[in-house]
């Protein structure tokens, strides 16, 4: 494997988990904007309130795993002879991008769908399911080393 093959994937996938997490701050940060001007972000919502503490982990988890998917990117930069650059760790992340961009495309059909969905909103899902597609073909680009 060329070290600075390898290092070149690293980066780019950094680079990209990076602006996909802070696209994913803007998506919920610009959805909570309603409440600074005095409206309703309330969404009916089948959940029981039982079940809401166990969602809001599930979302913890959601974005604190591709905070991890970075910084494994991240020691692969550091460290290209090292663990995060060897070839398991390059074909998870790939999986992993994989299974994230599934999530974002089924996320940005059902805001789609929704009749009353705000534009501002299905862009910024469509802005992340595209950077979770350019994820896929550096993660995959990076696996095949």
């Amino acid at each position: 494997m060329s070290d600075a093959a390898s290092f070149g994937y690293a980066v780019r996938l950094t680079g990209l988990w990076a602006a996909w997490l802070l696209v994913m701050l803007f998506h919920v940060e610009l959805g909570l904007m309603p409440l600074f001007h005095g409206l309703s972000v309330e969404i009916k919502s089948q959940v029981a309130s039982s079940r809401v503490p166990r969602l809001f982990l599930a979302m913890l988890f959601y974005f604190l795993l591709p905070v991890g998917a970075f910084l494994v990117a991240v020691h692969a930069i550091a460290d290209p002879a090292g663990w995060s650059a060897s070839a398991p760790w390059r074909a998870a992340q790939f999986w992993f991008s994989v299974v994230y961009s599934l999530t974002n495309v089924v996320h940005l059909t059902a805001d789609i769908r929704i009749p009353d969905s705000r534009t501002d909103q299905v862009l910024l899902m469509a802005v992340l399911t595209l950077i979770g597609l350019l994820i896929n073909q550096q993660a995959w680009a990076w696996c095949q080393l």
